[in-house]
C-alpha cells in the first residue's frame, strides 16, 4: 500500500514510538514483575518437587522464589537506567545468569555445572542488551 507523504508545512509528531498511554505503563510497571515472579516461582517449585506430591513447603518455596525474583527484577529495573550502557547491560546479564543458574541448580546439578550452564545465558543477554543500549543511548547512558 502506498502512504501519502507529509505535506510541507504540516506539523509532525514528536517521533515517539510509544503507542501506550501513561496508565498502561503504570499497570505494566507492576504487572510484569509480579507475573514474572509468579511464573518463576511456579517453575522453581515444580523443578524442586521432582514429580512428587505438592506439599506446603513446596508452595512456600515457590512463593519465596516469586517474591525474590520480583524484588530483584524491580531493583535491577530501577538501578540499571542510572548506569552507563556497559554496566546497564552487565547488570541485566548478571540478573538473567543468576535467575537461570538458580533454576538449573534445582535439578540437583552441582554448583559448578549450574555456573557453567548459566554463563551462556548471561553472555547472550549481555550481547543483546549491550547492542540495544549502544544503538539507543549515548556514552553516559542517556537515551538519544
Amino acid at each position: 500500500m502506498a502512504q501519502a507523504a507529509p505535506v510541507s508545512g504540516t506539523p509532525r509528531t514528536s517521533g515517539s514510538t510509544d503507542v501506550f498511554g501513561e496508565q498502561t505503563h503504570t499497570i505494566a510497571k507492576w504487572t510484569v514483575p509480579v507475573a514474572g515472579g509468579l511464573i518463576y516461582g511456579f517453575w522453581a517449585a515444580n523443578i524442586n518437587r521432582d514429580a512428587g506430591a505438592v506439599t506446603g513447603w513446596n508452595v512456600l518455596f515457590g512463593f519465596v522464589c516469586a517474591i525474590a525474583f520480583a524484588a530483584a527484577y524491580m531493583g535491577v529495573r530501577m538501578l540499571a537506567p542510572l548506569m552507563r550502557r556497559e554496566m546497564h547491560a552487565l547488570l541485566w546479564a548478571v540478573f538473567a545468569g543468576c535467575a537461570f543458574g538458580f533454576l538449573y541448580s534445582q535439578t540437583d546439578a552441582t554448583v559448578l555445572r549450574s555456573v557453567f550452564m548459566s554463563l551462556p545465558v548471561a553472555v547472550g543477554v549481555f550481547a543483546v542488551a549491550f547492542y540495544r543500549y549502544y544503538t539507543h543511548e549515548d556514552a553516559a547512558g542517556k537515551a538519544s
